[in-house]
C-alpha cells in the first residue's frame, strides 16, 4: 500500500469517527425526557427508547475504539497487518472495511 492509498484510508477513518461522535451528541441531546410525571404508557416508551439507545450506543461505542486502533496502527507503521496471523489484510477489506484487524481468511475462519 502506498503513502497515497493509506492517506486516504486515514481521512476516512477520521471522517467516519467524527460522523459517529456527531451522532451520538446529537442522539444524546434528543434523549431527553424532562422531568414531568409520566403514566405507564409514557414511561414504557421512554424505557423503550432508553434501551434502544443504549444498544446504538454501545455498537457506535466499539466502532470508535475500532477507529482509533487503526489510526494508532497507522501512526506507528502496523497498519493492515492482521492481528491474528501477521499477514498482510487486502487492500479489498481496508476499503470496505478500513478499521479492518484481519485479513480475508481470519475473518472467514472466525466465522466458523
Amino acid at each position: 500500500m502506498n503513502r497515497e492509498e493509506l492517506k486516504k484510508l486515514e481521512e476516512k477513518l477520521i471522517d467516519e469517527k467524527k460522523l459517529i461522535e456527531a451522532n451520538l451528541k446529537r442522539f444524546e441531546s434528543e434523549l431527553d425526557f424532562g422531568d414531568d410525571i409520566d403514566h405507564g404508557e409514557e414511561e414504557a416508551d421512554e424505557m423503550e427508547e432508553t434501551e434502544s439507545f443504549l444498544s446504538i450506543k454501545e455498537n457506535q461505542d466499539k466502532r470508535l475504539k475500532q477507529i482509533e486502533n487503526a489510526l494508532g496502527k497507522i501512526r506507528n507503521g502496523t497498519y493492515g497487518i492482521c492481528e491474528e496471523c501477521g499477514g498482510k489484510i487486502e487492500r479489498e477489506i481496508l476499503e470496505i472495511d478500513p478499521e479492518s484487524s484481519l485479513c480475508k481468511q481470519c475473518k472467514i475462519k472466525g466465522r466458523k
